[in-house]
């Protein structure tokens, strides 16, 4: 639910009607008092999950926002982190909240780094990628990587057809499909393009070796399937020039 200190329901309305770079303009100063920031739960759970192979030098955020998935990187690397966004505003935001870490302003499907990063996560953000995009987000990650370097991805799962949930969602997608395909420019955000199986199929396109592990920390839903899981995508250490 949205706190007092959140955006009105004309500010939303103005943010969904811009491009996906001026609506979190335009939100980035009440972002953090919204549903739509990374819940801390997911963010601790992440942590904890990466906490046994780590310590990692260099951190990376992709689509680091206002920062609240910086705080958590810092305990992880010591060697420092840095947040790339593009959005000039949730930079600014990221910076008050973050004052020691690096920041770079870049759209993340040509992300300008090569080999300078032990770990890179991302919160949230994959819903802003159509399928199609997804191939130079994951290539442009592990290029960033250093050799034997560790992308951590964490996915909430879409509730079972038996839930309120997951008729919200599945009508917030129809909605923001709609708005798409009648106005410009357009503001990408669905969250049913993001299926657990189609990310590991993209993330091993992109060269990466994948293991997927349920955070129970965050609950089952009533069936017993998780509500959330983390992909841990590794560049291998070395790439094999004479495969059998």
């Amino acid at each position: 639910m949205f706190s007092p200190q959140g955006p009105s329901l004309r500010e939303l309305c103005v943010q969904a009607l811009s491009s996906v770079e001026r609506g979190y303009d335009l939100l980035a100063p009440k972002f953090d008092h919204t549903p739509f920031r990374t819940p801390d739960s997911i963010l601790e759970a992440t942590v904890q999950a990466l906490d046994g192979s780590g310590p990692f030098g260099r951190g990376l955020d992709v689509c680091c926002g206002t920062g609240a998935g910086l705080m958590p990187l810092q305990r992880l690397c010591r060697d420092g982190i840095t947040g790339v966004d593009f959005s000039a505003g949730m930079l600014e935001q990221a910076r008050a909240a973050c004052p020691d870490a690096t920041f770079v302003r870049a759209d993340v499907r040509a992300l300008p780094f090569a080999g300078d990063f032990d770990l890179a996560v991302t919160f949230g953000a994959l819903g802003h990628f159509l399928p199609a995009e997804r191939p130079a987000l994951f290539s442009g990650v592990h290029r960033a990587l250093r050799p034997g370097g560790l992308f951590a991805v964490p996915m909430g799962v879409l509730p079972p057809p038996t839930s309120v949930a997951h008729w919200t969602l599945t009508g917030f997608d129809l909605v923001m499909r709609v708005r798409n395909a009648v106005l410009r420019p357009p503001f990408v955000m669905y969250y049913r393009t993001t299926a657990l199986p189609a990310m590991e199929h993209d993330l091993v396109a992109a060269g990466f070796t994948v293991e997927s592990s349920p955070l129970t920390s965050l609950g089952t839903y009533r069936d017993g399937s998780p509500r959330c899981w983390i992909l841990l995508a590794r560049k291998p250490h070395s790439v094999d020039l004479n495969p059998a």
